[in-house]
């Protein structure tokens, strides 16, 4: 490390990305230091996938208390205990926390409390004391969008979410992106009752029609009412304390406890003075950066969903674990390949999804597509009664039918997707995918049966 700097690296955000990457970055000697003004983890670990994902597994309890009956057992729901559940889940994300606190000592790197700014491309300032380093990343996230309408601050984001104490009885969402059904499945799952406001009419805008159809039609089906193309102009307190909601078809809702927006995210660039150190943003208001994560400006960096791209939490920890390989371990031409990223909608029921959509594909490569699909009804649920659908597409390019696009909607996909995400990755065809001993009874056999 060069004397006139205080580290090798200064790493703006602790979320997934910032860690990773110092984290990295440490193990091969460098001096560390970590900027972080909320709680260490970053919107994964305190207010997304993890939260989330525990308020995912109560909801799925709850169908199979409801799936129980098919199976000879005599189980009602007596109650949900909302309070119960919080109290668990913040323990659990306290020691997260408490364990990544100490991670950071043992390995050395330092944590630096508060927000920081720029001051110039090699030094920031957090509360009143500069630090410079000789490489800076940025990895400070997003905060969820808020409405442009009058009455927008009775409502909450996807972090009011996880704020919550009490369950609201009648809940009112706005968005039909990841966080919007996934929260309307889980309120819809643990009782309340939910009202989907949508701008269009459908969900997840950039996924294949097949998992687009499927999971309207299940949202329909579990009793989440659905606003399509409806957009809310007003929102208005009543003396009671509830909320009423006008929308653009003049209908509007009445006496509803919350109303959630999940209508997107946008980088947290404001505090940082990024002018200061003539770091350039693109026209969404996101960091630009290369394939190498580079800015405009060497020897600053920028990860994670500050971005833009991919904003996924394994996105973010594979891209700063490779930015560390590149600078620090003689790894020249280490990057992140953004293709081909499987993901996962924790939705009732999931989605997994790799690849290219059929839409995109054949607008691509026109003629030279060839889909296999098929839809059916998983033996547990043909047992239990409740009639919900599982769908699979694979979407083959060219006479080797390499595959490109493989989506699925249905119980257990989220725990599917990752095997077939490898093989995709690695090239295989349809003919490989034939050629694979199904393992049987699954779900999953039906990607190698299918014709």
């Amino acid at each position: 490390m060069a004397d006139e700097f205080d580290y090798d690296l200064i790493t703006l955000g602790a979320g997934s990305g910032g860690l990773s990457i110092a984290e990295r970055a440490a193990s091969y000697g460098q001096r560390c230091a970590i900027v972080e003004r909320g709680d260490i983890g970053g919107t994964c670990v305190n207010v997304g996938c993890v939260p989330k994902k525990i308020m995912w597994f109560a909801a799925n309890l709850a169908h199979m208390i409801d799936d129980a009956d098919g199976y000879g057992f005599d189980l009602t729901r007596n109650g949900f205990d909302w309070s119960k559940l919080v109290e668990k889940r913040e323990r659990y994300i306290n020691g997260i926390n408490h364990w990544y606190h100490g991670y950071l000592k043992e390995l050395g790197i330092d944590e630096i409390e508060g927000e920081a700014s720029f001051v110039d491309a090699n030094t920031v300032i957090v509360n009143g004391q500069q630090y410079s380093a000789k490489n800076i990343a940025i990895a400070t996230g997003t905060h969820p969008r808020v409405a442009g309408i009058p009455g927008a601050e009775h409502a909450i984001t996807s972090d009011g979410f996880f704020a919550l104490d009490r369950q609201p009885a009648r809940v009112a969402i706005v968005g039909s992106g990841y966080i919007a059904v996934e929260l309307a499945g889980v309120l819809d799952s643990l009782g309340s009752h939910v009202t989907l406001f949508l701008r269009k009419h459908h969900v997840l805008g950039e996924f294949d029609s097949l998992i687009q159809s499927t999971l309207l039609e299940e949202l329909a089906k579990s009793g989440i009412e659905l606003r399509t193309n409806c957009q809310i102009t007003r929102i208005r307190r009543t003396a009671s304390g509830l909320l009423e909601v006008d929308d653009n078809h003049g209908v509007g809702l009445e006496a509803v406890d919350q109303v959630i927006y999940a209508i997107g995210r946008t980088a947290d660039l404001d505090p940082l003075k990024l002018e200061n150190a003539g770091v350039g943003i693109n026209q969404n208001n996101f960091i630009e950066t290369d394939l190498y994560q580079c800015t405009n400006q060497p020897h600053i960096f920028a990860l994670g969903d500050v971005t833009g791209r991919a904003a996924l939490t394994p996105v973010a920890i594979a891209a700063g674990r490779r930015l560390a390989d590149r600078l620090y371990n003689n790894q020249a031409d280490r990057h992140l390949d953004y293709e081909l990223i499987p993901t996962v909608v924790f939705s009732h029921p999931p989605v997994g999804t790799v690849g290219y959509t059929e839409e995109a594909a054949r607008a691509q490569y026109g003629d030279r597509i060839k889909v296999y699909q098929t839809r059916f009804t998983a033996m547990y649920n043909s047992i239990s009664g409740h009639d919900v659908p599982t769908a699979m597409k694979l979407v083959c390019l060219d006479e080797a039918e390499k595959v490109i696009g493989c989506h699925m909607i249905g119980p257990a996909v989220d725990e599917m997707l990752q095997g077939f995400a490898v093989a995709i990755r690695m090239g295989a065809c349809k003919q490989d995918f034939d050629d694979t001993v199904a393992i049987h009874p699954t779900s999953s056999e039906e990607l190698v049966t299918m014709r």
